[in-house]
């Protein structure tokens, strides 16, 4: 009888196609095959030794489409342009942009920074949209004006912000709950899908309420990704990129693994990326239509993007987004031809057309972006809260790493995306006020004594 031993013996290197090679060959002796013939035909199905995809020894260009004003912007900028000089050595990536909104997210070198964007060949990187996934914004304008106090108490009443889910009577879509039983990287993470359903995030995750100035309407605007579900699902990709990195290119950095879009892993995680886009555009809808229903309003008009994700293009490649706004016609079913770019709490949340800069892969800024770290930022400033809106935070102490002092200043980053022809602003979204998660960390649970 022929065994794994026989095939060891006979110089094949084990692994999991060992028990169906050793059902054939025995198979083949039953029929009078010769050990010879058998020899032959399990060196034609024996699996390809892998071979390792190297980095690049130089990095391949990419476009800067970000300035700098002052020497604290800078070292921002050289900062980010590090980052990207070692990223662009991964083999997997073809081409590469940098936002007005860029600013490290790592200390690690190589690692993507906010306002990255990457296209890949045959690859999905779970690091390059983060644990985040699918960060997005959602406007919801009213029909009629109401109180913009009135709105914000209701947002406040009707939602949770903060890290965690809560017990709640709302449910996400059945149809989607299902998807989510179903596909192999979400399934069993179905309490973070109903846990977390009507709730934001904290960091710099808000409602924000504010005045169209085209039309003179209230409007209401989310930002928050997939919560404690994305979170789980990335932990889930980064343990399948890392392992088959490991294999094909074991001098990549961990955070720069890949999972091959190809195989069956890489379209069961595309699947799960689109689950998690849609359970995260429920998440902000279901938000605002508490608030709608609450206050019998109606919509005039409804739109969202995303960042913080993986689309692909008519030419095959994945573009990744990390911190940067898909801005090109038909991004995805649902796009209706704007892009949403909020700046800090007290400026105007601005409106683009899509131009499909081709320089820039094709996205917009996400944001204003910092010139550097939370921690940096409260060691070397003294901030205040904003004068004139209505600044909230959820858990009663303010985040002041959030204020509008810790961002890049939101003037020259219009002009920016102005100067590069990044997006065309067409309306803009005025301020009455917002609500945070806070500074909820000073008081957690698991501090007090």
């Amino acid at each position: 009888m022929i065994d794994g031993r026989t095939l060891i013996a006979w110089g094949f290197k084990p692994g999991r196609w060992f028990s169906e090679a050793i059902r054939e060959a025995n198979a083949m002796r039953d029929n009078g095959i010769s050990d010879d013939l058998i020899f032959e035909r399990l060196q034609m199905s024996q699996p390809p030794e892998p071979v390792e995809i190297m980095l690049r020894t130089n990095s391949i260009p990419f476009a800067m489409m970000i300035d700098a004003e002052n020497d604290m912007e800078r070292a921002n900028v050289a900062a980010v342009v590090q980052h990207m000089d070692a990223l662009m050595r991964v083999p997997t990536i073809k081409a590469g942009a940098v936002m007005p909104d860029a600013c490290p997210a790592g200390n690690a070198i190589g690692t993507i920074p906010v306002g990255g964007v990457v296209a890949c060949e045959d690859a999905i990187h779970p690091g390059f949209h983060s644990a985040d996934i699918c960060c997005s914004v959602q406007v919801t304008v009213f029909n009629r004006n109401e109180d913009p106090k009135r709105i914000l108490d209701v947002v406040q009443r009707v939602t949770h912000f903060g890290p965690g889910g809560r017990p709640s009577m709302i449910r996400p879509p059945s149809h989607l709950m299902e998807e989510i039983s179903l596909n192999p990287f979400t399934a069993g993470l179905e309490n973070f899908a109903l846990g977390h359903y009507g709730t934001q995030g904290d960091g710099n995750h808000f409602a924000y309420v504010g005045t169209q100035k085209s039309t003179g309407k209230q409007c209401l605007v989310t930002h928050h990704g997939s919560r404690g579900f994305g979170a789980q699902l990335f932990k889930r990709a980064m343990a399948v990129a890392k392992k088959h990195t490991a294999i094909h290119a074991p001098k990549v950095p961990g955070y720069n693994a890949w999972i091959k879009a190809s195989s069956r892993d890489g379209e069961n995680y595309w699947k799960a990326l689109q689950i998690i886009r849609l359970w995260t555009r429920s998440n902000h809808t279901i938000i605002h239509d508490l608030v709608r229903n609450q206050m019998g309003l109606t919509v005039l008009d409804r739109f969202w993007n995303e960042h913080n994700f993986v689309f692909q293009k008519s030419d095959g490649l994945f573009y990744h987004g990390k911190g940067a706004t898909p801005n090109w016609a038909g991004f995805s079913a649902d796009d209706d031809g704007l892009t949403l770019v909020p700046l800090n709490m007290a400026e105007p949340i601005l409106i683009l057309e899509h131009t499909n800069n081709k320089d820039a892969l094709g996205f917009a800024p996400h944001g204003a972006g910092r010139n550097m770290g939370r921690k940096a930022f409260l060691r070397e400033n003294q901030p205040e809260l904003p004068v004139g809106i209505d600044a909230r935070f959820y858990c009663g102490k303010p985040d002041l790493s959030e204020l509008p002092q810790a961002y890049k200043n939101a003037a020259s980053v219009r002009a920016q995306i102005n100067k590069y022809g990044i997006g065309k602003v067409v309306d803009e979204i005025i301020p009455y006020g917002s609500i945070m998660a806070g500074d909820w960390e000073v008081d957690a649970p698991w501090r007090k004594k």
